[in-house]
């Protein structure tokens, strides 16, 4: 289905010999994610597909939307559509369009189609390794003779579009399992950039302000700095995602008199993760993805699949939900039995008072429970 995303304002302006535009607002001090938007500014308005790549969550539907607002088509319409959504009966229709009557329970007045609807602007199909085999050689065709005939027949129609896909799984890797068209992928990735995952970027604690900016832009809202610490140790498996809905459900708990988030205010998933995690600077060990090896070109120094996110004094758990393998049960048994014990010596030096030993330890009461049991 089609995503229009609202535009941000766009300015031609120049500060400080830069660009201001929607690709710098994405630049939040990663010299990464820098070097990203660096490229794709080389490429902006001229006729080269862009194919993002990354983990779920990183996103590269941002940097899609960026790009299309920082170039000349930035009047133009901008059409999102997400190929793992559509269903493999309809995507033909809904990509191409289709004649009045074309197939039960077709529109009398037939539609247009995607394709069409993005002429003059930019197309962004995003996962796009998820599109059935068949019709990745009918948007072959197109994009090779950019003409567009609807299903059910009828005149052909030229488009003018940008083009821009993304997707989650590597298609290279896709191609050689013969996953995805070979021919197709060489006419998408004029050029491919893979997006950096949160855990490898150096950027949190400017993230997390505009992320607050956004979701309360009426309140001065800040992160207590010991959860900020702990924030930037863990590995999100979700990435920006996960992050952005973190906040938003941290600020949803904020009472009206308070300006602070505090562990107790995030979803509780992600307080018993970083409750797992010691706070003393450790980070979270998370097994690397398909994308590791190429997270910007970042080395980790390690050959045993496992990407630092600060130097590790052990293993430790992966967070709850998430796709990593986490250690061997006696090793993470051994984590939870450490944390048991400090909060019952934090809990006893507060004569029991339990919200003044969540309050110290900066965990929710119901985190406190569940750590005691």
């Amino acid at each position: 289905m089609t995503q229009r995303a609202t535009a941000p304002a766009v300015s031609d302006t120049v500060q400080d010999g830069k660009p201001s535009d929607a690709l710098t607002a994405l630049d939040a001090g990663d010299p990464v994610m820098q070097e990203l938007l660096r490229r794709l500014r080389k490429v902006l308005d001229k006729p080269i597909a862009l194919l993002l790549q990354g983990e779920s969550g990183v996103g590269k539907d941002l940097l899609a939307r960026a790009v299309h607002d920082s170039g000349a088509r930035r009047h133009g319409p901008y059409v999102a559509v997400n190929c793992a959504a559509l269903p493999e009966g309809l995507i033909e229709a809904e990509l191409f369009g289709y004649r009045g009557g074309a197939y039960t329970g077709a529109a009398r007045e037939g539609a247009p189609g995607r394709l069409r609807q993005a002429h003059g602007g930019t197309l962004f199909l995003d996962e796009i390794g998820d599109m059935p085999m068949t019709m990745q050689a009918r948007l072959l065709r197109v994009l090779q003779d950019r003409q567009v005939q609807p299903l059910g027949g009828g005149a052909t129609v030229t488009v003018d579009i940008q083009l821009i896909c993304a997707s989650h799984q590597p298609l290279r890797a896709l191609v050689e399992e013969h996953r995805f068209r070979e021919d197709l992928y060489y006419r998408i990735n004029g050029l491919t950039l893979t997006v950096p995952p949160l855990r490898a970027r150096t950027d949190l604690a400017p993230l997390v302000t505009r992320l607050l900016q956004t979701l309360a832009p009426s309140r001065m809202l800040t992160v207590a700095p010991a959860l900020l610490e702990r924030l930037g140790a863990y590995g999100w498996p979700g990435n920006i995602r996960q992050l952005e809905q973190s906040l938003r459900v941290g600020v949803a708990m904020l009472e009206d008199h308070e300006d602070e988030i505090r562990t107790d205010h995030l979803p509780e998933d992600l307080q018993d993760a970083l409750t797992a995690a010691p706070s003393t600077g450790a980070g979270v060990a998370v097994a690397a993805g398909p994308w590791a090896a190429s997270s910007g070109g970042r080395s980790t120094g390690m050959a045993s699949g496992l990407l630092p996110v600060a130097q590790a004094t052990g293993p430790l758990p992966s967070p709850p939900g998430s796709c990593w393998p986490g250690p061997p049960n006696n090793e993470a048994e051994g984590l939870r039995a450490h944390a048991r014990a400090h909060a019952r010596q934090v809990l006893n030096e507060c004569r029991g008072n339990v919200s003044e030993a969540a309050r110290r330890l900066d965990i929710g009461r119901n985190t406190l429970y569940r750590i005691l049991r």
